[in-house]
């Protein structure tokens, strides 16, 4: 009998895949990657989603929902076609490829059932993200409404399910893209240049847990690698004074996987008003070179009976300022561990020819990271956008440093188009003055455009502040939207103070923060130096090739140095700026961030193109003169 039940089941599935494969189909003719082949529309991304907090049960929603596109001011609307979930309206990868925009609304819905050994917990309903103003209703009734595009949100809908049978789960969606002030990066309604296709709607899983009244919500960590310590502070919901939170640390390693906790236990505390702090005999730090990653296992409990265990990692990892031993006027340097180290990265769009903001899979995700180590770089600049959690969980794993910018909500240009209004066009519009104190203005930012930048901002940080791989806060980029500078980085200041915070990449700098950024395109050159600060080339490179057969648009193309017409010709000039670049870390320059990891629509600046399917260098070659010029810094111990 378990034999015909296994057989029937697996018929079910194949049939459930075969039925999803019929619904759906990626739109447009654009390039591709190797893994929109790998897509499943009956189970797309089908991976635990939260690496840094693992509970066993739950359930994903991914898949093909209904959908519409409406006026904006409608208030229900009737299902025009099917939708993979989660893959923005705009992509390939949805079905749908279709744009949105400011005056229309985009609607989802599908139905669902709760498991019934769910039954006596709570419910909660996940978001990883959802680009810009998403509305939830569950069962007809109104369960809230999030703004932001790059950070994760939940409801708890137990209120409002039915006792059994199918739920129905709606979802509205605004997104104004560049005609608003909300945070949007390089995203635009009429892309061209380095700006890039908008995406609207849910672009990350879609998934639910039950969980009980009384939970652990999130933790934190901070280490010391000097003190020997670790802190662990837990965040919990409806504890009661006699309820005990326990945390304990695992021996863990290379590629820890916090599904499968593993290891001894290290030590183990009672979190006293919710911090737990250890002190550790024998400290393991991470690193490029040793990724070393410690396993954390939560339990609460009441009257001896466990109500919410999770589990996750964590890393021992110092980042900090240090000056080089000798006199020289312009030698701040970053520290890793109390040594110094040059951090050398390319600039990292994130974006992809048939999913935009999402991966088509899991292993493409970390097919990037992957290859940035491979290539011989140690740190990647997470440019102007936000990352799912299992990206950030893969570079803690590779031991990939990031720098994360926060997506910019202007870009100085003034342009006014189809899409984008004067008023906002005025009101983003500033003076850039690239690699200078003197002579930059910021954005005429209204109020309500600056508090909503600070929630988002705080959003992300505290979503993003367990992975250890950060190391960097980027608030603003070459002026995009950039208003009360100092303001901006107290506030920065004040949600993490154990990284270095670059406040404003590329120009218009105010004295404030840890680091000094300078762009310069082609060859690497640096306007501005100033002792105060840890001095870096945040933006240079941009070599062009294009590629035939692997273009986002066969007769658009660039590069900022022009177009080569090989990948020996690229890399031989990445040896040219190689060189070049050594001069500058002999002169104070601590840290470098080429442009960029992939094509990017009609950029075709990338070490590989856009469709990843062409590595356009040689990897040995690029590995090796990249440890040369991370080796040109002199390296100073911390004691």
């Amino acid at each position: 009998m378990r034999k015909v039940l296994l057989l029937f089941s697996a018929m079910v599935i194949g049939l459930t895949s075969v039925m999803a494969q019929q619904a759906w189909a990626p739109a447009g003719n654009r390039i591709k990657t190797q893994w929109a082949e790998k897509v499943d529309p009956a189970n797309p991304l089908p991976e635990y989603p939260r690496p840094q907090m693992v509970r066993p049960t739950w359930q994903n929603l991914n898949g093909l929902w209904n959908y519409a596109i409406t006026s904006e001011k409608a208030t229900d609307f009737k299902a025009e076609g099917k939708i993979l979930v989660p893959f923005a309206v705009e992509s390939s990868l949805s079905g749908v490829g279709k744009t949105v925009g400011k005056e229309k609304a985009l609607w989802y819905e599908r139905t669902f059932t709760v498991p019934k050994k769910w039954k006596g917990q709570n419910i909660l309903l996940h978001f990883g993200a959802v680009d810009w103003k998403t509305d939830v209703w569950v069962n007809g009734k109104h369960v809230g409404q999030h703004t932001g595009g790059y950070t994760p949100f939940e409801y708890d809908i137990t209120p409002y399910l039915k006792k059994k049978g199918e739920q129905t789960l709606r979802i509205r969606v605004w997104d104004a893209t560049d005609d608003s002030f909300q945070p949007r990066g390089k995203q635009v309604e009429c892309p061209s240049g380095i700006w890039y296709t908008p995406v609207t709607g849910i672009w990350q899983t879609v998934w639910m847990e039950p969980v009980a009244t009384t939970r652990i919500n999130s933790y934190t960590t901070v280490s010391d690698i000097d003190a020997k310590t670790l802190t662990v502070n837990v965040n919990t919901k409806n504890l009661q004074a006699s309820d005990i939170v326990k945390v304990e640390i695992l021996e863990g390693g290379k590629g820890y996987n916090p599904e499968k906790p593993s290891g001894t236990t290290i030590a183990a505390v009672n979190a006293k008003n919710g911090k737990a702090v250890f002190t550790l005999p024998e400290v393991k730090t991470w690193s490029p070179d040793n990724p070393y990653l410690y396993g954390i296992k939560i339990t609460l409990s009441r009257n001896n009976k466990v109500v919410d265990v999770v589990n996750g990692y964590t890393a021992m990892r110092k980042i900090s300022v240090c000056r080089e031993r000798n006199d020289r006027k312009y030698s701040k340097r970053m520290a890793l561990n109390n040594e110094s180290l040059f951090q050398i990265g390319p600039l990292d769009q994130g974006w992809w020819p048939d999913g935009l903001y999402t991966a088509p899979t899991d292993e493409a995700l970390r097919f990037d990271i992957i290859k940035t180590k491979d290539f011989g770089f140690n740190m990647i600049r997470k440019h102007i956008k936000v990352e799912p959690a299992r990206w950030y969980y893969y570079c803690d794993v590779e031991g990939i440093m990031v720098w994360q910018d926060m997506p910019c909500i202007g870009d100085h240009s003034g342009r006014v188009n189809a899409t984008r209004t004067k008023e906002i066009a005025e009101a983003t519009k500033n003076k850039w003055a690239s690699d200078s104190f003197i002579g930059g203005t910021d954005c005429n930012i209204p109020q309500a455009g600056k508090d909503n930048f600070y929630k988002e901002w705080k959003e992300i940080m505290e979503a993003l502040n367990p992975f250890q791989c950060i190391v960097v806060w980027v608030p603003f980029n070459e002026a995009w939207g950039q208003f009360d500078t100092e303001k901006v980085v107290e506030f920065t200041r004040q949600q993490d103070a154990t990284r270095l915070i670059n406040a404003a990449s590329g120009g218009n700098y105010h004295n404030v923060g840890d680091i000094q950024d300078c762009h310069h395109y082609p060859q690497p050159a640096m306007n501005a130096y100033e002792g105060k600060f840890v001095n870096v080339l945040g933006e240079y490179g941009g070599i062009g090739y294009a590629v035939k057969g692997h273009l986002w648009q066969e007769d658009k193309n660039w590069g900022y140095n022009g177009l080569k017409q090989n990948g020996q010709e690229v890399l031989d000039q990445y040896e040219v700026f190689a060189e070049m670049l050594k001069h500058y870390v002999h002169c104070g320059t601590s840290a470098a961030v080429y442009t960029q990891t992939t094509d990017v629509e009609i950029e075709c600046n990338g070490l590989m193109t856009y469709d990843r399917k062409v590595i356009k260098v040689d990897e040995a070659r690029i590995a090796k003169i990249n440890k040369s010029i991370i080796d040109t810094m002199y390296k100073t111990i911390v004691k």
